[in-house]
């Protein structure tokens, strides 16, 4: 068995309940990964619940935390907890994230500084507990957004407090290189999940849909095996944002 498989391998992934997250616990579970499920509130409880059923079905040993990951505490204590559930943490993957489409001049103090703790603040303190606790040789992996590459307005909080985990990916890949840690970012296309479509009108999903060179939204199993790529075999890919939207912005 090669270091850089999935079998026995403990896996922490935020926001893993659901859409994007959730696939990613279901097909590494299919790997034989052992699975640490964030999931955020009480509300998102029966969507992590059916996924826990689901990967335990596929034979995976995997837990549940809930946690609002904006106390930064919260963080240290999901990577704690893994640790003292599975002994040792192999990969840590963050899908945590908040949409705001709306005007700058509109745009909220409050809404600036919930959008700050989800985009930017939690990946940040993600990724030093990630540094803290996993073993050498793991891996890291951030979701953020292919708005980093695009010249729109609206999305001023949301492309603007994602672009900052990129420079954080770097900084972390430098200083956790000496371990054999490799850390990425990965950045979706505008996503055919729930999450995409409470911010956009039914004209602007025509529009994201029409703007890809490929056609259509980027789909939930187009990133799950981009992910798991880059926390296996594509380990010495480290310290750079990979654009996976089917040609809707490029650098």
């Amino acid at each position: 068995m090669s270091s850089h498989d999935l079998k026995d391998k403990t896996v922490i992934i935020t926001g893993g309940a659901k859409n994007l997250g959730g696939l990613i616990s279901r097909k590494f579970a299919e790997q034989g990964a052992n699975l640490v499920i964030h999931y955020n509130s009480p509300e998102t409880r029966k969507d992590a619940e059916e996924t826990l059923k689901a990967v335990e079905q596929l034979g995976a040993h995997a837990t549940l935390i809930q946690a609002d990951l904006s106390n930064i505490e919260n963080i240290e204590t999901l990577f704690i907890k893994a640790k003292e559930t599975f002994g040792d943490i192999d990969i840590a993957i963050n899908t945590v994230g908040r949409v705001l489409k709306k005007p700058l001049i509109e745009t909220t103090e409050q809404e600036f500084d919930s959008m700050n703790d989800i985009n930017n603040k939690i990946a940040y303190f993600f990724i030093q507990s990630a540094g803290k606790h996993l073993n050498n040789g793991g891996k890291i992996c951030s979701i953020v957004t292919s708005l980093l590459a695009a010249y729109t307005g609206l999305y001023s909080t949301y492309e603007g407090l994602k672009a900052p985990v990129e420079h954080y990916t770097r900084a972390a890949s430098k200083e956790y290189g000496t371990r054999g840690i490799s850390v990425t970012a990965v950045a979706p296309g505008p996503m055919d999940t729930p999450f995409f479509y409470g911010q956009e009108a039914p004209e602007a999903v025509a529009y994201h849909k029409s703007a890809s060179a490929l056609g259509g939204l980027t789909k939930i199993e187009d990133i799950e095996p981009l992910v798991r790529f880059l926390v296996t075999e594509g380990w010495w890919i480290t310290g750079q944002t990979i654009f996976a939207n089917g040609g809707y912005t490029t650098r």
